[in-house]
């Protein structure tokens, strides 16, 4: 299952963008907004070596976020996540969307004339939350479809937010 939610929200995301770039790369004004989740925040990762490895925005790269995804894998196939600082709570899809903010910041460097983002929605009732979130789809739509969507050519790339602010990875 840990394999299987990497390959939802992180490789599959990755899969998407890598088939659209020849598009975008086509567009005036080229946006990605990666849908990503507060339980993917740094804060969330007790080990210090892990969560550096994943905050190094001028040494990460692609390559490096395989091979920490593969450690992770290989980690909770063993039951190691605790022992080799992995989180214990929902590991998978923290790790999953920790990988995804990473991607981001990688591609905003990697395409200076995009404009990529990744942003928490909040707890938003869909059918994916059983409708047991917190906020109307009006309100979660907010930060991806109507601020980091349309946000102005030259606007900012990188970052990520937290409903409609910039927060902190």
């Amino acid at each position: 299952m840990a394999e299987e939610c990497l390959n939802i929200n992180y490789y599959g995301t990755k899969k998407v963008i890598d088939a659209l770039m020849p598009l975008l790369q086509l567009s005036h004004s080229p946006r990605i907004v990666n849908v990503t989740s507060a339980a993917g925040e740094l804060l969330h990762i007790p080990g210090e070596s892990i969560r550096r490895e994943f905050s190094d925005a001028e040494g990460l790269s692609e390559e490096k976020l395989d091979e920490l995804l593969q450690y992770f894998l290989s980690d909770f196939k063993a039951k190691n996540l605790e022992e080799h600082g992995w989180p214990a709570l929902i590991p998978a899809y923290r790790i999953s969307k920790v990988a995804l903010n990473a991607l981001t910041r990688i591609l905003a460097k990697k395409y200076p004339k995009f404009c990529i983002n990744c942003v928490h929605p909040g707890f938003v009732k869909t059918d994916i939350t059983y409708n047991t979130g917190t906020e109307t789809i009006e309100e979660g739509a907010k930060g991806p479809v109507i601020m980091l969507a349309l946000l102005p050519d030259g606007g900012p790339s990188g970052f990520y937010y937290d409903h409609t602010s910039v927060s902190t990875y």
